[in-house]
């Protein structure tokens, strides 16, 4: 018995977690099954994979069985529930390599961390076949062999929209692929967004915990939707805290527990907090404050220095692949949200003053 959990992001922008980014298989062995090779038994049941893929997986803690992580040679037995990571295959594509600046963080052997710039499309997709953060790398490590020019998705291991700026990480090995995939699976990295949200949060609610399952809108396929009855989508959890109010607006901070399509900027439209300038889902329109044209115009110059959601991939953290140790990085806020904020305090301020 097979059970495939795959979803495709082909009218998205990106996504804000890893999710997306692997297959996630599970097979029940039937009552008969003989004892096999647990790498004999899953080249038999996936489609398109080599031994060396599964054997890799398995190096990688990726395959389990009654949610144990066990080693190729491993026999399959009756009734024995097995699970396994995997990423996508690569696709039909060349990666042309363009000189577009990165932002790089930190690097070794391993891995590297990017700090993408608001714009920046992460890989190469429907309707952006290049100017991506993938042929930026792919000119970035020209003339190293470890990278396929063939594959859209590089050693990426999660994504963020392309209007987001943040950190991201890339692998820059299978096996460290595969350790960090499966942090990402597991939900054990650390992931911090901070965000400008409009609306204020009622006195004394300075935290909170969003829940909801997350699933493509029915009505608008680029847009995807909360469903409260659990009934479609996939479970998504977001919690958050005050940083700032700023009258109309609030500055928070997001830490992700999952990692679906469009999570934070879904999940705070639910709530009735849209994201500052979000225009797939209503923040580009003045939700909050008075009519009084001095406002509207305010709102409008603020929107012209931020033309994009106000949202930033701050913080990622998560166990090296190599070292085994836990590793952090931060970023500072851009300049286009922090100017926007400035504004927000200015004009609080002088309407404090009145």
């Amino acid at each position: 018995m097979l059970q495939k959990s795959v979803e495709t992001d082909e009218f998205l922008d990106e996504a804000e977690g890893s999710d997306e980014m692997f297959e996630h298989y599970r097979f029940v062995a039937d009552a008969g099954q003989t004892l096999l090779r647990i790498d004999k038994f899953l080249v038999n049941r996936i489609e398109s994979v080599s031994r060396s893929k599964i054997q890799e997986a398995a190096d990688a803690g990726n395959i389990r069985v009654n949610e144990i992580s066990v080693k190729p040679n491993y026999r399959v037995k009756p009734h024995d529930v097995i699970s396994i990571v995997m990423a996508y295959p690569p696709h039909e594509l060349e990666i042309i390599p363009q000189d577009i600046p990165l932002d790089v963080v930190y690097e070794d052997d391993a891995l590297i961390v990017i700090n993408k710039k608001a714009g920046l499309v992460v890989h190469p997709g429907h309707g952006n076949y290049s100017g991506t953060m993938v042929n930026a790398l792919a000119w970035y490590f020209r003339g190293q062999e470890w990278f396929n020019s063939e594959d859209p998705r590089p050693g990426l291991v999660h994504r963020i929209d392309k209007d987001t700026s943040g950190l991201l990480v890339v692998a820059k090995t299978e096996a460290a692929k595969m350790h960090l995939a499966r942090q990402f699976y597991d939900k054990t990295s650390t992931r911090n967004y901070q965000a400008i949200v409009w609306g204020s949060f009622d006195s004394g609610a300075e935290a909170g915990t969003i829940t909801g399952h997350i699933g493509r809108s029915v009505r608008d396929r680029k847009q995807m939707d909360v469903f409260p009855d659990s009934e479609q989508g996939k479970p998504a959890v977001t919690h958050y805290r005050t940083l700032e109010r700023l009258g109309y607006v609030t500055f928070v901070e997001c830490r992700l527990e999952t990692g679906r399509t469009h999570q934070i900027r879904a999940h705070f439209r639910h709530i009735g907090h849209p994201l500052f300038n979000d225009e797939r889902y209503g923040g580009n329109q003045i939700l909050k404050g008075t009519t009084f044209t001095k406002y509207r115009q305010f709102v409008e110059n603020c929107f012209a220095l931020l033309p994009r959601q106000a949202l930033h991939a701050k913080t990622l953290g998560f166990v090296h692949p190599v070292t085994e140790k836990y590793i952090e990085f931060d970023s500072e806020l851009p300049d286009d949200m922090t100017q926007v904020i400035n504004r927000w305090r200015t004009y609080i301020a002088g309407r404090e003053d009145d």
